[in-house]
């Protein structure tokens, strides 16, 4: 069962995403609107690409989220599983609570905060992933 707000549909709003490549070592995708099953494909194509480069540290930015379901979710798990496999630090930002808490409930906080296979933290320090800050 979905729960929707009053007047309000899911994928309602469209996705938006930017990248910012200032630091070619941590490229940043920012991501607002609606992350789901019609929507998801962008943001998905645009992480492979941007992990076939192999940089340190992806960072995406949530600030602008208004809506997930379990396919968004799917994106970043994806993010982090291909992350691993690449030697690639996934670190989220600025993420809404709605998104947090959505993060602890399915265990995927607990999966980001796993060490990468040479023994580095994926996620930073506990918490890191939640941070406004820059990463």
């Amino acid at each position: 069962m979905i729960v929707v707000p009053h007047g309000r549909k899911p994928e309602a709003t469209p996705l938006t995403m930017s990248v910012d490549l200032t630091d070619p070592g941590a490229p940043l995708i920012r991501v607002g609107g609606d992350l789901a099953f019609t929507t998801a494909a962008p943001l998905r194509h645009e992480v492979d690409r941007q992990l076939a480069e192999h940089p340190p540290v992806l960072v995406l930015d949530f600030a602008d989220l208004q809506f997930i379901d379990s396919t968004g979710l799917s994106v970043i798990v994806h993010a982090w599983r291909e992350g691993q496999q690449s030697g690639t630090t996934l670190r989220l930002r600025s993420t809404p609570r709605f998104l947090d808490t959505i993060l602890d409930m399915t265990g995927v906080t607990g999966l980001l905060a796993r060490p990468l296979p040479d023994g580095e933290q994926s996620a930073g320090p506990p918490g890191s992933h939640r941070s406004a800050a820059s990463a």
